[in-house]
């Protein structure tokens, strides 16, 4: 398994939004303002089990100190082997490189085992925030990291 960082016009990043935001349709009935966009405001991380990109999440900056994990996704065929918890944790390093000290991100509440890897990881249920405060199915979570030297 190969964890790497790809652009946000990368071809193979872009057919798993997609296919991730198929899925989340698929769970919630469709709820206006999903989208299956790639955004250039957002440091993908993509990774690759034999020459096949499985997996991909992202972090977007709110502010100095806080970003927001975006678009975890593994293909259904490649669950449960820890390729979520893996590419947690790098997208975890990669925000505490960039001097983030807060972690937040959005799941829905239809995605237990989504909950279940961010409980399992430290991360704390928190109010809904955002754009999701119009989402029934959201859930909201923030994990603290170590202040930067």
């Amino acid at each position: 398994m190969l964890i790497e960082s790809r652009s946000a016009t990368d071809p193979e990043l872009a057919a798993l939004v997609t296919a991730q935001q198929r899925e989340l349709r698929d769970a919630d009935g469709g709820l206006d303002g999903q989208v299956t966009v790639v955004r250039d405001d957002v440091r993908y991380l993509v990774c690759v089990v034999d020459g096949r990109t499985v997996a991909c999440g992202g972090i977007q900056a709110l502010d100095r100190d806080t970003a927001e994990i975006k678009r975890m996704f593994v293909r259904p065929g490649h669950r449960g082997r820890g390729i979520a918890r893996h590419l947690l944790i790098a997208l975890e390093e990669l925000a505490y490189a960039a001097g983030h000290t807060v972690l937040r991100l959005e799941t829905g509440s239809y995605l237990p085992a989504a909950l279940r890897l961010y409980a399992s990881a430290g991360y704390h249920q928190i109010p809904v925030y955002g754009e999701y405060v119009e989402n029934p199915y959201s859930v909201c979570f923030e994990k603290r990291l170590p202040v930067p030297a």
